[in-house]
């Protein structure tokens, strides 16, 4: 059976809420830290309910109605999509006022919008959608395991059409926090120069993007979701070789057949090492694209990379501030995307032309 992505939405650090291709002019950003560049989120949410929403619950109903818009469709079948933080803005507000306020007089509301679950809910309340409903918390494997579910329920036939996708946010309270686990660069870095940087650390991102998968091929679907896997803690970089080798054979696609290889370089030496094994062990040739310097590093990055993939398929280009390596042969038929998020959690996504 095949899955087909219908519509896609993105909110990132580019000005990708426009919708259409793929943003021309890439939004420049110095420093260790890219936020999201938002959109007036009036034109989709009520003005009342705004005030009472967070970021990120606001960049994933915005991600989700681009994607529904898109696809043309009113409802979906089903709601899911993954986070490794959740609404870290709200658990902020309410832990600090237990503690400023002696554990007296909370209001409830920052502790309702603190669950990892708030923005699917959020999205349902705001589309009347009273079917299945999940959110995966698996850290840097929230979003492909969202995607694994929803292809799964697709298969079986309970849902024809599902929106699928993942949101993160970044704060200051929690960009201090993880700043102490050496994470980020200490050098001053910018879009030109972060993935030729070859030292430790990379630079925060956030962002929320949202795919409608369904069974059927719309009049204007031109992207399917072939498979996807993820891949724990692998031994070592020749595991990887022969896991994306079999992932690919699994998926009856030749590894002459990929027309583009994405992956999830973000400047960070050692990590850039199992992207760079690859491309020269595996694939060498094949042109390369890299998306972590236009939207940052963080658990559900990938989904923009496969955002970024489908409208390279969709338009058969791509933009030239994502190739890293090589050129765009005349036909893109099938983009590989290979991630990992601090080298433990290594997922790998196929995409097709239709």
């Amino acid at each position: 059976m095949n899955i087909y992505i219908q519509g896609t939405g993105c909110v990132s650090a580019q000005e990708t809420s426009k919708g259409g291709a793929f943003p021309e002019d890439i939004l420049p950003w110095e420093g260790p830290r890219l936020k999201a560049s938002e959109p007036d989120y009036k034109q989709w949410i009520d003005v009342k309910l705004i005030r009472r929403m967070s970021r990120v619950i606001k960049m994933g109903v915005a991600a989700a109605q681009l994607g529904l818009q898109e696809a043309g469709v009113q409802k979906p079948d089903a709601i899911i999509t993954g986070t490794a933080y959740g609404c870290l803005d709200d658990t902020g507000v309410f832990l600090s006022k237990m503690i400023n306020q002696q554990e007296e007089m909370l209001t409830p509301t920052a502790f309702i919008q603190s669950t990892h679950n708030t923005v699917a809910g959020q999205i349902a309340l705001m589309l009347g959608c009273h079917g299945y409903n999940n959110t995966f918390v698996h850290k840097g494997f929230s979003f492909e395991s969202a995607l694994l579910d929803a292809v799964m329920i697709l298969r079986e036939g309970q849902s024809s059409t599902i929106l699928a996708g993942a949101m993160d946010e970044l704060t200051n309270h929690s960009f201090n926090i993880l700043s102490r686990f050496d994470l980020y660069k200490k050098e001053p870095v910018t879009p030109d120069t972060l993935l030729n940087s070859h030292t430790h650390g990379t630079v925060a991102g956030e962002g929320a993007t949202c795919f409608v998968l369904g069974t059927e091929k719309g009049a204007n679907t031109k992207v399917k979701l072939a498979g996807v896997t993820t891949l724990y803690k692998p031994g070592g970089k020749a595991e990887i070789s022969a896991d994306i080798a079999a992932f690919l054979a699994a998926h009856q696609c030749s590894e002459e057949e990929v027309s583009l290889v994405i992956t999830g370089r973000n400047g960070d030496a050692s990590g850039d090492e199992w992207y760079e094994y690859v491309e020269t062990q595996l694939l060498p040739g094949k042109p390369v694209a890299c998306f972590k310097h236009l939207c940052g590093e963080y658990p559900t990055a990938a989904a923009f990379g496969m955002w970024m993939g489908a409208k390279i398929i969709a338009a058969q280009q791509a933009p030239a501030a994502a190739l890293f390596k090589g050129h765009l042969p005349g036909e893109v038929r099938k983009i590989l995307i290979y991630n990992h998020y601090k080298q433990t959690h290594h997922s790998l996504i196929l995409l097709t032309a239709c």
